[in-house]
């Protein structure tokens, strides 16, 4: 009877160290897929030394900055304004990680509105045209607000043209990210909970059985 007990024990121990082990795999498989955070660094005129943003500390500026960008299209205009009409120039680099990814020139204020440059060489070396682009009205706005020395503007609106390509993931820049993993971490702490009481179950079942033979 002792022995008996003793391999129930040993069943539903090893059963609940599955299961928990199975739950610990699988999230280190999602650990390891996860996106590499976003991130900007800024370089121009009346920057001593480049602006750098995280994801982490500054999503609002991040977002913000990477949509100036977001919307080109695979093609532009192979010529841009004239170059005293362009005024100060602000490359932008944009981050997975710690690796860069991609890097676009923007003119504020440029004569007729904002104007966005991409280069055709790329810090990931992918193929694109080289090109100019209108830029979104708020530009100014956004990098002023990032912390690039720009005087404020009243009369310019939210967004301007768009359309086109994502230039990082989605889940990259999810705002919703953070309650999605919180749902994430109680489903899995569900799975556990149920894992554990059908192991306990199974077990209090079988000695359940054992005793009633044991009786008869």
């Amino acid at each position: 009877m002792v022995r008996t007990m003793r391999r129930l024990v040993a069943v539903l121990t090893g059963g609940l160290a599955a299961a928990v082990l199975s739950l610990g795999l699988t999230d280190t498989a999602k650990a390891a897929a996860k996106p590499a955070p976003a991130g900007v660094e800024i370089t121009g005129e009346g920057l001593a030394v480049p602006l750098r943003l995280r994801a982490e500390a500054a999503p609002a500026h991040v977002v913000a900055i990477i949509d100036q960008v977001n919307f080109l299209g695979r093609t532009g205009q192979a010529k841009g304004p004239k170059a005293a009409d362009l005024g100060p120039k602000y490359t932008v680099v944009v981050f997975a990680g710690d690796v860069a990814k991609q890097t676009y020139d923007l003119y504020p204020k440029a004569v007729g509105g904002p104007r966005v440059y991409r280069p055709a060489k790329q810090p990931d070396a992918r193929k694109t045209a080289a090109g100019w682009f209108l830029g979104r009205l708020n530009m100014s706005e956004t990098l002023r607000t990032a912390g690039v020395p720009l005087e404020r503007q009243f009369d310019t609106v939210s967004g301007g043209v768009g359309g086109g390509e994502r230039v990082i993931p989605e889940d990259a820049l999810n705002p919703a990210k953070g309650i999605d993993e919180a749902f994430g971490e109680l489903q899995r702490l569900m799975l556990l909970n149920i894992a554990v009481a059908l192991v306990i179950t199974s077990g209090l079942a079988g000695i359940a059985l054992l005793v009633r033979r044991r009786t008869r």
